[in-house]
């Protein structure tokens, strides 16, 4: 018997990127103190009042069958949340309850392309990304930036790609894995080439409490962006809610409409007691939001500081989200094998650059996921292990 092409090519016949990661988990699992800096999970887990108000839900009997879009009272929320920080008119039509972001990923993709359609995105890019499009039956197309511009992406390159056929585009802004934060100018260049092209855009902004320089913008509220435009949110990166998987998509409501359609042949929806414990969190308001974000900014400015002391490694400028975009490329190595030798020689582990596409050769992405002092530790060894290299 035969898997489909769809199950066995998701990755694409190779690695899923994730090596140095898995390494790394193996040697933990065999008693070595390794220093994980690889994944976006915090150090500080969730706030214990949001636990409690999901055991508080769940022992009060909401444990059976939700609502497949979501409850009325978080679509509510979450709305009025959308419509206070962008500005642009959302109410619980325009939203999707989701087993988190990356379900809404693959959702957005499955209501914009059709089988055999291609499917943009920028790299670097978040490692589901081309596996997500190939999953929803589409053809991932990479569009591809440069350190040297901060990673942005360039209008005239979208619509080049776009011009050769595509139903949807793919952004990420505050960025995972380069940190950087789209600009207005760069975002109504986007936009432009979406409407020359009558493409989807599909944009990611899980990271958008996570801004340390400039302002997080949605495309969603730029001028005839609205209708072709889905968002997806989530709360785990916002509320450090990862493993409570709740996120959501925001669109046109007939997009929504039949987006719960797929939904009810899907996942069926969320659990009860955590959509109320998410309810709970976002009655927490911003300052909520901004306690689960300093952590991060405070290792930024470690970081900084370590890094200007030194001339090996190079920083890409990091605007917002919770990694740091090193560039390493004077150590002579690519990024994969400086993650393996990081590893290797001071059990402290990173992600190649190249796990998040061919933009990103060269260099690696470190998450700032552990406590202050380890960190600080972690990245002077960094350093200094990339100034030997290079020696």
């Amino acid at each position: 018997m035969q898997l489909s092409q769809r199950l066995t090519n998701i990755t694409g016949g190779g690695s899923d990127g994730w090596d140095v990661f898995y390494k790394a988990r193996r040697m933990i699992s065999d008693g070595v103190p390794v220093i994980e800096l690889t994944i976006g999970e915090h150090d500080v887990r969730t706030d214990a009042t949001i636990l409690a108000a999901m055991h508080r839900a769940a022992t009060g009997g909401h444990t059976g069958y939700a609502t497949i879009s979501g409850v009325q009272a978080l679509r509510e929320k979450v709305a009025a949340r959308i419509q206070k920080n962008t500005c642009a008119e959302t109410t619980y039509r325009n939203i999707l309850i989701t087993p988190g972001g990356q379900s809404a990923l693959f959702a957005a993709h499955m209501a914009t392309c059709n089988p055999g359609d291609r499917a943009l995105f920028i790299d670097p890019y978040y490692a589901t990304y081309p596996g997500t499009i190939r999953g929803a039956g589409a053809v991932p197309v990479p569009i591809r930036t440069h350190a040297e511009n901060a990673f942005l992406p360039n209008g005239q390159d979208i619509s080049a790609a776009a011009s050769k056929g595509a139903a949807s585009l793919l952004i990420n802004s505050p960025n995972n894995p380069t940190g950087t934060v789209y600009s207005l100018e760069t975002l109504q260049e986007i936009s432009n080439a979406c409407i020359q092209n009558d493409i989807w855009l599909i944009s990611d902004e899980v990271y958008d409490t996570q801004v340390w320089q400039g302002a997080h913008i949605s495309p969603r509220t730029l001028k005839n962006m609205a209708d072709r435009t889905l968002v997806i949110g989530s709360m785990s990166k916002s509320h450090a809610m990862t493993g409570s998987r709740i996120g959501w998509l925001v669109g046109p409501e007939e997009a929504i409409d039949h987006l719960i359609n797929l939904a009810t042949h899907t996942t069926y929806g969320v659990a009860g007691f955590i959509q109320d414990a998410a309810i709970f969190a976002l009655n927490q308001g911003p300052e909520l939001e901004e306690k689960i974000a300093a952590p991060f900014r405070r290792r930024r400015a470690l970081a900084h500081t370590i890094l200007d002391a030194q001339k090996t490694v190079t920083l890409v400028p990091a605007q917002g989200a919770m990694y740091l975009m090193l560039d390493i490329r004077a150590t002579g190595l690519s990024g994969e094998c400086f993650a393996n030798s990081l590893l290797d020689h001071h059990n402290i582990a990173v992600m190649p650059g190249e796990s998040f596409g061919q933009s990103a050769a060269g260099h690696i992405r470190v998450a700032m996921t552990v406590a202050d002092e380890k960190f600080a530790t972690a990245m002077q060894t960094l350093v200094d292990h990339a100034a030997k290299l290079a020696a």
